[in-house]
């Protein structure tokens, strides 16, 4: 599991101007709330969370913190939907041996069976994991798979210590029988044969 040390600074300025003021500056608004304590406002460097963002659940150790809550899993991100950079992030206080709910990727390996075509309908499963210890993802192998096979969050071999939250009937992955060029051929043929509605 990835942790990275970001220095924190409490914000004791409020409001858009306030946090319009901080981003100029090259720092991100954040709040800090879990585990009974009230929330509180913090300015994290820009750069440095940005960098830490790219990691999947990415617990950060934050430094300039009072009370020692300082391990963090960043819960909400939001951005700029046109410059794309970072406005506002919440981070929730965890503790060593706490489980916490995060969204893992799910990737796809090998190969279908000839004639199948793969649809993947979930990218992403919902877990509860040690906080310390958050898988990166889960992989779902499906070489050899024939049309009319299905994949369900319950048949994912899940990491060590995580359990799924996701539903388990949810699927994953289906495998779909490829279309021929003669159906596809057939059907533009018949609606050419079929008389125009008037």
């Amino acid at each position: 599991m990835s942790e990275v040390r970001i220095a924190a600074e409490p914000r004791t300025e409020f409001g858009k101007g306030a946090a319009r003021r901080a981003r100029r500056a090259g720092k991100v608004p954040a709040v800090l709330y879990g585990h009974g304590t009230d929330p509180r406002h913090i300015t994290l460097p820009g750069h440095d969370l940005m960098l830490a963002l790219k990691t999947p659940n990415v617990l950060l150790r934050l430094d300039g913190v009072e009370g020692g809550d300082n391990l963090v899993l960043p819960k909400s991100v939001q951005r700029d939907a046109i410059k794309g950079f970072l406005e506002h992030v919440d981070l929730l206080v965890v503790k060593k041996g706490e489980k916490v709910s995060v969204e893992i990727w799910v990737t796809v390996t090998g190969e279908v069976a000839h004639g199948g075509v793969l649809n993947q309908e979930l990218v992403q499963i919902e877990v509860l994991a040690e906080a310390t210890h958050i898988p990166q993802g889960v992989e779902v192998d499906v070489t050899g798979l024939e049309a009319g096979a299905q994949i369900s969050a319950g048949d994912l071999k899940l990491p060590e210590g995580a359990e799924l939250a996701t539903d388990p009937e949810a699927l994953v992955v289906t495998i779909a029988a490829e279309r021929t060029s003669e159906e596809g051929a057939g059907e533009e043929g018949e609606a050419a044969a079929a008389p125009a509605a008037e």
